[in-house]
């Protein structure tokens, strides 16, 4: 073989379901220069028959952010300004790629679709969802640098500062999206978090409007929440902590009168369902058909890191309605889910299965 025929091989290798047309771009040959090479490695032996690939359907796409996450545990009170003495450790997180994984532990077929850089960073967040998640879309770019996320926590697991460099999110635009409009087109069900540019958000939106499946928004942070289409239409659940609820609304949330009224505004909006979590105090939710409730957190002895709670929550909720349960045994798995991940030193506990969760639920 010569040096352009062992660079095909190389490339199919790496992704066997990559098309002539990419395998062109990547060498920079034109196509039938590129389709003469397949030829002669196919004469050769080298390459044996030809896939055709149909796209997955009914899958749950998780569209979002895919981070190295760092925590350092400070010991004693953390004192801004000065250095503080701490353990630390690196897991990978990101809220769509968490659950993802929480989703495939769940027993759900579930694909990633994430921009990241082609460094070391990516390749310990690819081995370790590998197991749980179909990463074929992941766009990695060699310019960028993988999305990480730092954190520090006091004595109580509780946070105390965190630094994120998210720049890489900003690349996943509706223009690379396009690309795999195929396999969108056939989703079981959209996942979406505000890492992605407002025009993406507003992209899979029509999406899902024009080919009737069920999206699921989940932000960030509060200074993300301007990622929001100007209206809900078609997305099925919207699931905001406090702080993001209240940059929708304007004012400050304190008391179950102003919950209720929050999710009648997002209600209004467009939203089927609607859920505004509270941290210990529970979570509100409320839906098109369902009145407003106050659903009380589960109590827990000692929270070991709160990393990934939210999107523990949301799994869970999301893995219930998936399966046909009721609107308030979605809450509750959303619910016991996270207080299993508060009490692991992990970001998405390794314990977790679809047999354990409903039994957890039951005890």
């Amino acid at each position: 073989m010569n040096e352009r025929e062992q660079a095909v091989l190389a490339l199919i290798r790496q992704n066997p379901f990559m098309s002539q047309q990419e395998m062109a771009d990547k060498m920079n040959l034109s196509r039938p220069v590129l389709a003469n090479l397949v030829s002669s490695l196919t004469k050769q032996g080298k390459i044996v028959g030809r896939a055709y690939i149909l796209p997955e359907e009914n899958e749950i796409i998780c569209i979002g952010g895919a981070n190295l996450d760092r925590k350092f545990h400070v010991k004693g009170t953390v004192q801004l300004g000065t250095s503080n003495p701490a353990s630390s450790s690196f897991s990978v997180g990101g809220v769509g790629r968490n659950i993802a994984e929480n989703l495939g532990r769940l027993n759900h077929e579930v694909t990633l679709l994430t921009t990241a850089g082609k460094d070391a960073d990516w390749l310990v967040i690819q081995e370790a969802s590998e197991p749980f998640m179909n990463l074929r879309y992941v766009e990695q770019l060699p310019d960028a640098a993988t999305g990480s996320y730092t954190a520090v926590m006091d004595e109580q697991g509780e946070l105390a500062l965190a630094v994120a460099n998210m720049e890489v999110y900003d690349l996943l635009l509706p223009s690379l999206l396009k690309q795999y409009e195929a396999m969108l087109m056939n989703a079981g069900c959209f996942i979406l978090d505000l890492n992605c540019p407002k025009e993406t958000v507003a992209y899979i939106q029509q999406v899902a409007i024009a080919r009737e499946i069920p999206l699921v928004i989940v932000p960030v942070s509060s200074p993300k929440m301007n990622r929001l289409p100007d209206t809900l239409q078609g997305v099925t659940w919207f699931i905001c902590n406090t702080d993001e609820a209240e940059t929708i609304v304007g004012h400050t949330i304190d008391n179950a009168a102003h919950y209720e009224k929050a999710l009648q505004k997002l209600l209004l909006l467009g939203a089927e369902h609607v859920i505004i979590t509270a941290g210990g105090k529970g979570v509100y939710a409320a839906s098109t058909t369902i009145t407003a409730s106050h659903f009380m957190a589960k109590a827990i002895e000692k929270i070991e890191d709160v990393t990934g709670a939210g999107d523990a929550f949301v799994s869970a909720v999301i893995h219930s309605w998936l399966r046909g349960q009721p609107f308030t045994t979605c809450i509750d798995a959303g619910l016991t889910n996270a207080k299993k991940t508060l009490a692991s030193p992990y970001t998405v506990r390794p314990e977790l299965s679809e047999e354990s969760l409903k039994n957890e639920m039951e005890e």
